[in-house]
Protein backbone atom coordinates (compact mmCIF):
# COMPACT_ATOMS: atom_id res chain seq x y z
CA UNK A 1 0.00 0.00 0.00
CA UNK A 2 1.23 3.52 -0.84
CA UNK A 3 2.16 5.75 2.07
CA UNK A 4 -0.51 8.38 2.74
CA UNK A 5 0.70 11.97 2.97
CA UNK A 6 0.32 13.74 6.31
CA UNK A 7 -2.28 16.09 4.79
CA UNK A 8 -4.24 13.19 3.37
CA UNK A 9 -4.09 11.34 6.67
CA UNK A 10 -5.43 14.37 8.54
CA UNK A 11 -8.23 14.76 5.99
CA UNK A 12 -9.24 11.12 6.34
CA UNK A 13 -9.29 11.35 10.14
CA UNK A 14 -11.32 14.56 10.13
CA UNK A 15 -13.82 13.08 7.71
CA UNK A 16 -14.19 9.99 9.88
CA UNK A 17 -14.80 12.02 13.03
CA UNK A 18 -17.31 14.22 11.20
CA UNK A 19 -19.33 11.15 10.29
CA UNK A 20 -19.01 11.56 6.51
CA UNK A 21 -18.12 8.64 4.24
CA UNK A 22 -15.11 10.51 2.83
CA UNK A 23 -12.72 8.20 4.65
CA UNK A 24 -13.38 5.56 2.02
CA UNK A 25 -13.66 7.79 -1.05
CA UNK A 26 -10.03 8.18 -1.96
CA UNK A 27 -8.30 5.72 -4.24
CA UNK A 28 -5.65 5.19 -1.56
CA UNK A 29 -7.96 4.70 1.42
CA UNK A 30 -8.07 1.25 2.97
CA UNK A 31 -11.33 -0.59 3.30
CA UNK A 32 -12.53 -0.49 6.88
CA UNK A 33 -12.56 -3.83 8.67
CA UNK A 34 -13.54 -4.73 12.23
CA UNK A 35 -12.78 -8.28 13.37
CA UNK A 36 -13.43 -9.88 16.74
CA UNK A 37 -13.51 -13.38 18.23
CA UNK A 38 -16.35 -14.87 20.23
CA UNK A 39 -17.92 -18.07 21.48
CA UNK A 40 -21.48 -19.16 22.06
CA UNK A 41 -24.01 -21.99 22.05
CA UNK A 42 -26.07 -22.46 18.90
CA UNK A 43 -28.39 -25.35 18.21
CA UNK A 44 -27.10 -26.96 21.38
CA UNK A 45 -23.46 -26.79 20.23
CA UNK A 46 -20.81 -24.71 21.97
CA UNK A 47 -18.50 -23.22 19.35
CA UNK A 48 -16.03 -20.44 18.63
CA UNK A 49 -16.46 -17.98 15.77
CA UNK A 50 -15.07 -14.79 14.31
CA UNK A 51 -17.21 -11.77 13.48
CA UNK A 52 -15.99 -9.57 10.63
CA UNK A 53 -17.63 -6.31 9.61
CA UNK A 54 -15.92 -5.15 6.45
CA UNK A 55 -16.17 -2.60 3.70
CA UNK A 56 -16.24 -3.70 0.06
CA UNK A 57 -15.58 -1.21 -2.72
CA UNK A 58 -17.48 -1.41 -5.99
CA UNK A 59 -15.56 -0.05 -8.99
CA UNK A 60 -16.57 0.92 -12.51
CA UNK A 61 -14.92 -0.04 -15.80
CA UNK A 62 -12.33 2.73 -15.30
CA UNK A 63 -11.39 1.40 -11.87
CA UNK A 64 -13.02 4.27 -9.98
CA UNK A 65 -14.72 3.50 -6.70
CA UNK A 66 -18.46 4.04 -7.08
CA UNK A 67 -19.86 2.55 -3.89
CA UNK A 68 -18.93 1.21 -0.47
CA UNK A 69 -20.85 -1.85 0.74
CA UNK A 70 -20.60 -3.38 4.19
CA UNK A 71 -21.00 -7.05 5.00
CA UNK A 72 -21.02 -8.80 8.35
CA UNK A 73 -19.61 -12.34 8.39
CA UNK A 74 -19.87 -14.89 11.18
CA UNK A 75 -17.39 -17.72 10.56
CA UNK A 76 -16.91 -20.72 12.81
CA UNK A 77 -13.24 -21.05 13.75
CA UNK A 78 -13.00 -24.27 15.77
CA UNK A 79 -13.09 -26.54 12.70
CA UNK A 80 -10.19 -28.10 10.77
CA UNK A 81 -8.58 -25.80 8.23
CA UNK A 82 -10.11 -26.22 4.80
CA UNK A 83 -13.48 -27.41 6.12
CA UNK A 84 -16.13 -26.48 3.57
CA UNK A 85 -19.00 -25.49 5.81
CA UNK A 86 -22.22 -24.27 4.16
CA UNK A 87 -22.55 -20.50 3.79
CA UNK A 88 -25.80 -18.56 4.08
CA UNK A 89 -25.87 -15.12 2.39
CA UNK A 90 -28.52 -13.01 4.11
CA UNK A 91 -30.34 -9.83 3.14
CA UNK A 92 -33.62 -8.06 3.83
CA UNK A 93 -35.77 -6.09 1.44
CA UNK A 94 -37.36 -2.68 1.02
CA UNK A 95 -35.92 -1.93 -1.44
CA UNK A 96 -33.93 0.32 0.84
CA UNK A 97 -33.76 -1.89 3.91
CA UNK A 98 -30.61 -2.98 5.71
CA UNK A 99 -30.19 -6.53 7.02
CA UNK A 100 -30.83 -5.37 10.60
CA UNK A 101 -34.14 -7.27 10.92
CA UNK A 102 -32.84 -10.74 10.12
CA UNK A 103 -29.58 -9.88 11.89
CA UNK A 104 -31.09 -8.89 15.24
CA UNK A 105 -34.24 -10.99 14.95
CA UNK A 106 -32.97 -14.39 13.89
CA UNK A 107 -29.55 -15.13 12.36
CA UNK A 108 -27.20 -13.09 14.56
CA UNK A 109 -25.42 -14.51 17.63
CA UNK A 110 -27.35 -11.99 19.73
CA UNK A 111 -30.90 -10.76 19.20
CA UNK A 112 -33.32 -8.13 20.41
CA UNK A 113 -35.07 -9.14 23.64
CA UNK A 114 -38.65 -7.94 24.05
CA UNK A 115 -40.47 -8.86 27.26
CA UNK A 116 -43.69 -9.20 25.25
CA UNK A 117 -43.10 -9.45 21.51
CA UNK A 118 -46.56 -8.13 20.52
CA UNK A 119 -46.41 -5.31 23.10
CA UNK A 120 -42.74 -4.42 22.79
CA UNK A 121 -40.87 -1.72 24.61
CA UNK A 122 -41.03 1.41 22.45
CA UNK A 123 -38.63 3.55 24.51
CA UNK A 124 -35.23 2.82 26.09
CA UNK A 125 -33.76 0.86 27.66
CA UNK A 126 -33.65 -1.95 25.08
CA UNK A 127 -31.92 -5.27 25.69
CA UNK A 128 -30.19 -7.99 23.67
CA UNK A 129 -29.65 -11.62 24.65
CA UNK A 130 -27.65 -14.57 23.37
CA UNK A 131 -29.42 -16.23 20.44
CA UNK A 132 -29.13 -20.03 20.43
CA UNK A 133 -31.48 -20.14 17.41
CA UNK A 134 -28.87 -18.62 15.09
CA UNK A 135 -27.96 -21.21 12.40
CA UNK A 136 -24.24 -20.67 13.03
CA UNK A 137 -23.90 -24.29 14.15
CA UNK A 138 -24.78 -25.55 10.66
CA UNK A 139 -23.45 -22.75 8.43
CA UNK A 140 -21.34 -19.63 8.29
CA UNK A 141 -23.37 -16.45 7.82
CA UNK A 142 -22.77 -13.41 5.62
CA UNK A 143 -25.16 -10.45 6.00
CA UNK A 144 -25.28 -7.87 3.22
CA UNK A 145 -26.39 -4.24 3.59
CA UNK A 146 -27.15 -3.00 0.05
CA UNK A 147 -25.99 0.40 -1.18
CA UNK A 148 -27.80 3.22 0.62
CA UNK A 149 -28.61 1.10 3.68
CA UNK A 150 -26.73 0.41 6.89
CA UNK A 151 -23.26 1.94 6.53
CA UNK A 152 -23.17 1.27 2.76
CA UNK A 153 -23.00 4.38 0.61
CA UNK A 154 -22.68 5.67 -2.94
CA UNK A 155 -19.28 7.35 -3.42
CA UNK A 156 -18.64 10.59 -5.39
CA UNK A 157 -17.78 8.72 -8.59
CA UNK A 158 -21.02 6.71 -8.40
CA UNK A 159 -24.60 7.56 -9.28
CA UNK A 160 -27.91 6.34 -7.77
CA UNK A 161 -29.06 4.84 -11.07
CA UNK A 162 -26.05 2.49 -10.98
CA UNK A 163 -27.37 0.80 -7.83
CA UNK A 164 -31.01 1.65 -7.13
CA UNK A 165 -32.69 -0.86 -9.41
CA UNK A 166 -33.56 -4.55 -9.44
CA UNK A 167 -31.09 -5.52 -12.17
CA UNK A 168 -28.32 -3.22 -10.91
CA UNK A 169 -28.73 -4.33 -7.30
CA UNK A 170 -28.70 -8.02 -8.24
CA UNK A 171 -25.52 -7.60 -10.27
CA UNK A 172 -23.75 -5.99 -7.29
CA UNK A 173 -24.99 -8.75 -4.98
CA UNK A 174 -23.66 -11.40 -7.36
CA UNK A 175 -20.30 -9.61 -7.39
CA UNK A 176 -20.19 -9.58 -3.59
CA UNK A 177 -20.99 -13.29 -3.35
CA UNK A 178 -18.31 -14.10 -5.92
CA UNK A 179 -15.79 -11.92 -4.11
CA UNK A 180 -16.54 -13.41 -0.69
CA UNK A 181 -16.31 -16.94 -2.12
CA UNK A 182 -12.97 -16.17 -3.74
CA UNK A 183 -11.42 -14.38 -0.77
CA UNK A 184 -12.48 -17.08 1.68
CA UNK A 185 -11.72 -20.01 -0.66
CA UNK A 186 -15.23 -21.42 -0.35
CA UNK A 187 -15.81 -22.66 -3.90
CA UNK A 188 -16.79 -26.11 -2.66
CA UNK A 189 -19.08 -24.93 0.12
CA UNK A 190 -22.86 -25.37 -0.26
CA UNK A 191 -24.30 -21.88 -0.69
CA UNK A 192 -27.70 -20.59 0.35
CA UNK A 193 -29.61 -17.33 0.07
CA UNK A 194 -31.82 -16.29 3.00
CA UNK A 195 -34.03 -13.36 2.08
CA UNK A 196 -37.06 -11.45 3.27
CA UNK A 197 -39.75 -9.26 1.66
CA UNK A 198 -38.29 -7.39 -1.37
CA UNK A 199 -35.16 -9.40 -0.67
CA UNK A 200 -37.01 -12.40 -2.12
CA UNK A 201 -36.99 -10.60 -5.49
CA UNK A 202 -33.26 -10.00 -5.07
CA UNK A 203 -32.82 -13.70 -4.27
CA UNK A 204 -34.75 -14.81 -7.35
CA UNK A 205 -32.75 -12.60 -9.73
CA UNK A 206 -29.41 -13.35 -8.02
CA UNK A 207 -30.08 -17.09 -8.19
CA UNK A 208 -30.57 -16.75 -11.96
CA UNK A 209 -27.52 -14.55 -12.49
CA UNK A 210 -25.04 -16.48 -10.36
CA UNK A 211 -24.58 -19.21 -12.95
CA UNK A 212 -24.05 -16.54 -15.59
CA UNK A 213 -24.85 -16.61 -19.26
CA UNK A 214 -23.20 -15.17 -22.38
CA UNK A 215 -26.39 -13.43 -23.48
CA UNK A 216 -26.87 -11.53 -20.21
CA UNK A 217 -23.83 -11.38 -17.96
CA UNK A 218 -21.40 -11.93 -20.81
CA UNK A 219 -19.75 -14.90 -19.13
CA UNK A 220 -20.44 -18.16 -17.34
CA UNK A 221 -19.73 -17.41 -13.68
CA UNK A 222 -20.71 -20.98 -12.83
CA UNK A 223 -21.62 -20.41 -9.18
CA UNK A 224 -24.72 -22.39 -8.25
CA UNK A 225 -26.75 -22.51 -5.07
CA UNK A 226 -27.85 -25.41 -2.92
CA UNK A 227 -30.90 -23.62 -1.60
CA UNK A 228 -32.95 -20.43 -1.49
CA UNK A 229 -35.01 -19.45 1.57
CA UNK A 230 -37.80 -16.93 1.07
CA UNK A 231 -39.47 -15.29 4.08
CA UNK A 232 -42.47 -13.06 3.44
CA UNK A 233 -42.05 -13.59 -0.30
CA UNK A 234 -42.92 -10.62 -2.51
CA UNK A 235 -41.82 -11.86 -5.94
CA UNK A 236 -44.99 -11.20 -7.93
CA UNK A 237 -45.30 -7.46 -8.51
CA UNK A 238 -47.25 -7.97 -11.72
CA UNK A 239 -50.51 -9.05 -10.12
CA UNK A 240 -50.66 -12.30 -12.05
CA UNK A 241 -53.50 -13.55 -9.83
CA UNK A 242 -55.75 -10.74 -11.13
CA UNK A 243 -57.97 -8.41 -9.12
CA UNK A 244 -60.16 -11.09 -7.56
CA UNK A 245 -57.12 -13.27 -7.00
CA UNK A 246 -55.88 -10.78 -4.42
CA UNK A 247 -59.00 -11.31 -2.30
CA UNK A 248 -58.83 -15.08 -2.67
CA UNK A 249 -55.17 -15.18 -1.63
CA UNK A 250 -55.72 -12.81 1.31
CA UNK A 251 -58.66 -14.64 2.89
CA UNK A 252 -56.66 -17.37 4.73
CA UNK A 253 -54.56 -14.71 6.46
CA UNK A 254 -57.65 -12.72 7.46
CA UNK A 255 -59.22 -15.87 8.87
CA UNK A 256 -56.13 -16.77 10.92
CA UNK A 257 -55.81 -13.22 12.25
CA UNK A 258 -59.47 -13.09 13.26
CA UNK A 259 -58.90 -16.26 15.27
CA UNK A 260 -55.86 -14.75 17.01
CA UNK A 261 -57.93 -11.78 18.21
CA UNK A 262 -60.82 -13.93 19.41
CA UNK A 263 -63.24 -12.75 16.73
CA UNK A 264 -63.75 -16.39 15.80
CA UNK A 265 -64.09 -18.82 18.68
CA UNK A 266 -63.03 -22.44 19.05
CA UNK A 267 -60.44 -22.14 16.30
CA UNK A 268 -56.75 -22.38 15.53
CA UNK A 269 -54.74 -20.49 12.94
CA UNK A 270 -54.05 -23.69 11.00
CA UNK A 271 -57.72 -24.70 11.16
CA UNK A 272 -58.81 -21.29 9.91
CA UNK A 273 -56.42 -21.47 6.98
CA UNK A 274 -57.73 -24.91 6.07
CA UNK A 275 -61.35 -23.75 6.33
CA UNK A 276 -60.67 -20.66 4.24
CA UNK A 277 -58.95 -22.65 1.51
CA UNK A 278 -61.84 -25.11 1.43
CA UNK A 279 -64.35 -22.26 1.11
CA UNK A 280 -62.26 -20.67 -1.66
CA UNK A 281 -62.16 -23.82 -3.76
CA UNK A 282 -65.76 -24.85 -3.19
CA UNK A 283 -67.65 -21.57 -3.24
CA UNK A 284 -65.77 -18.26 -3.02
CA UNK A 285 -63.95 -18.49 -6.35
CA UNK A 286 -67.18 -19.21 -8.21
CA UNK A 287 -69.00 -16.44 -6.34
CA UNK A 288 -66.46 -13.77 -7.28
CA UNK A 289 -66.49 -14.98 -10.87
CA UNK A 290 -70.29 -14.79 -10.97
CA UNK A 291 -70.32 -11.15 -9.86
CA UNK A 292 -73.72 -9.51 -10.27
CA UNK A 293 -75.19 -12.79 -11.54
CA UNK A 294 -75.39 -13.98 -7.90
CA UNK A 295 -78.92 -14.09 -6.51
CA UNK A 296 -79.65 -12.24 -3.28
CA UNK A 297 -79.79 -15.55 -1.44
CA UNK A 298 -76.43 -16.65 -2.85
CA UNK A 299 -74.86 -13.30 -2.01
CA UNK A 300 -76.17 -13.48 1.57
CA UNK A 301 -74.86 -17.03 1.93
CA UNK A 302 -71.36 -16.03 0.80
CA UNK A 303 -71.40 -12.91 2.97
CA UNK A 304 -72.40 -14.89 6.04
CA UNK A 305 -69.67 -17.46 5.44
CA UNK A 306 -67.05 -14.73 4.95
CA UNK A 307 -68.24 -13.06 8.15
CA UNK A 308 -67.87 -16.34 10.03
CA UNK A 309 -64.30 -16.77 8.77
CA UNK A 310 -63.08 -13.18 9.17
CA UNK A 311 -64.91 -11.99 12.27
CA UNK A 312 -66.40 -9.06 10.36
CA UNK A 313 -70.14 -8.44 10.21
CA UNK A 314 -72.13 -9.60 7.17
CA UNK A 315 -73.03 -5.96 6.60
CA UNK A 316 -69.38 -4.93 6.27
CA UNK A 317 -68.75 -7.85 3.92
CA UNK A 318 -71.72 -6.93 1.69
CA UNK A 319 -70.74 -3.24 1.68
CA UNK A 320 -67.34 -4.31 0.30
CA UNK A 321 -68.99 -6.41 -2.43
CA UNK A 322 -67.72 -9.68 -0.87
CA UNK A 323 -64.15 -8.46 -1.39
CA UNK A 324 -62.27 -7.62 1.82
CA UNK A 325 -58.83 -6.12 1.30
CA UNK A 326 -56.22 -6.31 4.01
CA UNK A 327 -56.25 -2.59 4.78
CA UNK A 328 -60.01 -2.51 5.30
CA UNK A 329 -59.75 -5.60 7.49
CA UNK A 330 -56.97 -4.05 9.61
CA UNK A 331 -59.14 -1.01 10.33
CA UNK A 332 -62.41 -2.89 10.82
CA UNK A 333 -61.64 -6.06 12.80
CA UNK A 334 -61.20 -4.38 16.21
CA UNK A 335 -63.01 -1.12 15.44
CA UNK A 336 -65.53 -1.95 18.17
CA UNK A 337 -62.61 -1.81 20.62
CA UNK A 338 -61.19 1.38 19.12
CA UNK A 339 -58.13 -0.44 17.78
CA UNK A 340 -56.36 -0.98 14.47
CA UNK A 341 -54.23 -4.05 13.78
CA UNK A 342 -50.84 -4.11 12.06
CA UNK A 343 -50.48 -4.85 8.36
CA UNK A 344 -46.94 -6.16 8.79
CA UNK A 345 -48.06 -8.30 11.72
CA UNK A 346 -51.73 -8.62 12.57
CA UNK A 347 -51.00 -9.47 16.21
CA UNK A 348 -50.03 -5.87 16.97
CA UNK A 349 -52.55 -3.13 17.77
CA UNK A 350 -52.65 0.64 18.28
CA UNK A 351 -55.57 3.01 18.95
CA UNK A 352 -57.69 3.44 15.82
CA UNK A 353 -58.68 7.01 16.55
CA UNK A 354 -55.06 8.19 16.68
CA UNK A 355 -53.90 6.26 13.61
CA UNK A 356 -51.76 8.32 11.23
CA UNK A 357 -51.35 8.21 7.48
CA UNK A 358 -47.80 6.94 7.13
CA UNK A 359 -48.19 3.31 6.00
CA UNK A 360 -44.96 2.30 7.74
CA UNK A 361 -44.33 4.59 10.72
CA UNK A 362 -48.00 4.46 11.74
CA UNK A 363 -48.39 0.73 11.21
CA UNK A 364 -49.07 -0.83 14.63
CA UNK A 365 -46.38 -3.47 14.08
CA UNK A 366 -43.59 -1.50 12.38
CA UNK A 367 -44.17 1.54 14.55
CA UNK A 368 -43.65 -0.47 17.73
CA UNK A 369 -40.85 -2.95 17.05
CA UNK A 370 -38.57 -0.77 14.91
CA UNK A 371 -37.13 1.37 17.78
CA UNK A 372 -35.95 -1.73 19.66
CA UNK A 373 -34.27 -3.23 16.59
CA UNK A 374 -32.48 0.01 15.71
CA UNK A 375 -31.17 0.60 19.23
CA UNK A 376 -30.22 -3.04 19.70
CA UNK A 377 -28.15 -3.16 16.51
CA UNK A 378 -26.30 0.08 17.23
CA UNK A 379 -25.43 -1.03 20.77
CA UNK A 380 -24.41 -4.51 19.63
CA UNK A 381 -22.33 -3.34 16.65
CA UNK A 382 -20.27 -0.94 18.71
CA UNK A 383 -20.03 -2.86 21.97
CA UNK A 384 -19.69 -6.46 20.78
CA UNK A 385 -18.36 -6.14 17.23
CA UNK A 386 -16.14 -3.10 17.82
CA UNK A 387 -17.53 -1.16 14.85
CA UNK A 388 -16.00 2.32 15.05
CA UNK A 389 -17.95 4.17 12.37
CA UNK A 390 -19.37 7.56 13.22
CA UNK A 391 -21.77 7.55 10.28
CA UNK A 392 -25.49 6.89 10.80
CA UNK A 393 -26.62 3.32 10.31
CA UNK A 394 -29.60 3.52 7.93
CA UNK A 395 -32.13 0.77 8.79
CA UNK A 396 -34.62 1.81 6.09
CA UNK A 397 -33.98 4.42 3.41
CA UNK A 398 -37.37 4.93 1.78
CA UNK A 399 -36.99 8.38 0.26
CA UNK A 400 -33.42 8.02 -1.02
CA UNK A 401 -33.56 4.39 -2.18
CA UNK A 402 -37.10 3.07 -2.34
CA UNK A 403 -38.64 6.07 -4.10
CA UNK A 404 -36.39 6.16 -7.19
CA UNK A 405 -36.04 2.37 -7.45
CA UNK A 406 -35.92 1.03 -11.01
CA UNK A 407 -37.88 -2.21 -11.43
CA UNK A 408 -37.11 -2.24 -15.13
CA UNK A 409 -39.17 0.73 -16.31
CA UNK A 410 -36.79 3.49 -15.27
CA UNK A 411 -36.21 5.22 -11.89
CA UNK A 412 -39.43 5.41 -9.89
CA UNK A 413 -41.35 3.74 -12.70
CA UNK A 414 -43.16 1.17 -10.60
CA UNK A 415 -43.22 -2.58 -11.05
CA UNK A 416 -45.29 -4.91 -13.20
CA UNK A 417 -43.27 -8.13 -13.31
CA UNK A 418 -43.48 -11.51 -11.62
CA UNK A 419 -39.89 -12.16 -10.56
CA UNK A 420 -40.73 -15.70 -9.47
CA UNK A 421 -40.04 -16.69 -13.07
CA UNK A 422 -36.37 -15.77 -12.50
CA UNK A 423 -36.26 -18.34 -9.72
CA UNK A 424 -37.94 -20.89 -11.97
CA UNK A 425 -35.18 -20.34 -14.56
CA UNK A 426 -32.49 -20.79 -11.90
CA UNK A 427 -34.06 -24.04 -10.72
CA UNK A 428 -34.28 -25.35 -14.27
CA UNK A 429 -30.61 -24.60 -14.84
CA UNK A 430 -29.65 -26.20 -11.52
CA UNK A 431 -31.77 -29.33 -10.82
CA UNK A 432 -30.25 -29.64 -7.33
CA UNK A 433 -31.41 -26.19 -6.22
CA UNK A 434 -34.10 -26.44 -3.55
CA UNK A 435 -36.55 -23.84 -2.28
CA UNK A 436 -37.96 -23.15 1.18
CA UNK A 437 -40.84 -20.68 1.58
CA UNK A 438 -41.68 -19.43 5.08
CA UNK A 439 -44.71 -17.22 5.78
CA UNK A 440 -46.31 -15.79 8.90
CA UNK A 441 -49.96 -16.57 9.57
CA UNK A 442 -50.56 -12.91 10.46
CA UNK A 443 -48.71 -11.20 7.59
CA UNK A 444 -51.28 -9.01 5.83
CA UNK A 445 -48.69 -7.56 3.42
CA UNK A 446 -47.24 -10.69 1.84
CA UNK A 447 -49.88 -13.27 2.63
CA UNK A 448 -49.59 -17.03 2.85
CA UNK A 449 -52.12 -17.40 0.03
CA UNK A 450 -50.04 -15.18 -2.23
CA UNK A 451 -46.96 -17.29 -1.49
CA UNK A 452 -48.75 -20.50 -2.45
CA UNK A 453 -50.23 -18.98 -5.60
CA UNK A 454 -47.02 -17.32 -6.77
CA UNK A 455 -44.89 -20.43 -6.48
CA UNK A 456 -47.56 -22.69 -8.00
CA UNK A 457 -47.98 -20.49 -11.09
CA UNK A 458 -44.37 -19.57 -11.91
CA UNK A 459 -43.04 -22.87 -13.19
CA UNK A 460 -41.10 -23.55 -10.00
CA UNK A 461 -40.75 -27.31 -9.43
CA UNK A 462 -42.97 -28.11 -6.46
CA UNK A 463 -41.15 -31.37 -5.76
CA UNK A 464 -38.08 -29.26 -4.87
CA UNK A 465 -40.09 -26.81 -2.75
CA UNK A 466 -41.20 -26.88 0.86
CA UNK A 467 -43.68 -24.51 2.53
CA UNK A 468 -43.80 -23.60 6.22
CA UNK A 469 -46.20 -21.43 8.21
CA UNK A 470 -45.24 -19.68 11.46
CA UNK A 471 -47.28 -18.00 14.23
CA UNK A 472 -45.91 -14.57 13.39
CA UNK A 473 -46.20 -11.82 10.76
CA UNK A 474 -44.09 -10.34 7.97
CA UNK A 475 -41.02 -11.15 10.05
CA UNK A 476 -41.81 -14.82 10.74
CA UNK A 477 -39.26 -15.06 13.54
CA UNK A 478 -40.84 -12.57 15.96
CA UNK A 479 -41.79 -14.55 19.02
CA UNK A 480 -40.20 -17.57 20.67
CA UNK A 481 -42.47 -20.20 19.12
CA UNK A 482 -42.07 -18.83 15.60
CA UNK A 483 -38.31 -18.28 15.85
CA UNK A 484 -37.63 -21.74 17.25
CA UNK A 485 -39.77 -23.38 14.56
CA UNK A 486 -38.06 -21.40 11.80
CA UNK A 487 -34.62 -22.23 13.21
CA UNK A 488 -35.48 -25.93 13.22
CA UNK A 489 -36.72 -25.81 9.62
CA UNK A 490 -33.69 -23.87 8.35
CA UNK A 491 -31.27 -26.25 10.06
CA UNK A 492 -33.01 -29.22 8.43
CA UNK A 493 -33.06 -27.45 5.04
CA UNK A 494 -29.33 -26.68 5.16
CA UNK A 495 -28.47 -30.17 6.38
CA UNK A 496 -30.46 -31.65 3.51
CA UNK A 497 -28.11 -30.08 0.97
CA UNK A 498 -25.24 -32.23 2.21
CA UNK A 499 -27.02 -35.52 1.50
Amino acid sequence: MKQLSIARTVAVLLAFVAGTPLASHGAEAEARRFASNHQGVFGGQKLRYSAIVEENFITDAAGKRTASIFTTSYIRTDVPKGTQRPVIFVFNGGPGSASIWLHMGYVGPRRIDFKDVVKPETAPPFNTVDNPDSPLDVADIVLIDPVGTGFSRILPDGKPEQFYGTAQDAKVTVDLIQRWTRQNERWNAPKFLLSESYGTIRAAVVARLLAGGPMETGSMEGITLSGVILLGQAMDLGGSAGDDGRYLNTLPTLAATACYHGKVTGCTAAGQVEAANKFISEEYLQALHAGSRLTDAQRDSVANRLATLTGLTPTVVRENNLRINAGEFARSLLADQGKEIGMYDGRYTLPLAASGKDPVADDPAMGQYVPGFVAAYNIYARKDLGVAINDEYQPIAFRAVNGPWDYGRGPGGGADKNFATDLAVAMRRNPQLRLMVGTGYYDLVTTLGAADYTVAHAGIPLEATQFHLYPSGHMPYLGTEAREALAKDVRAFVAGAKK
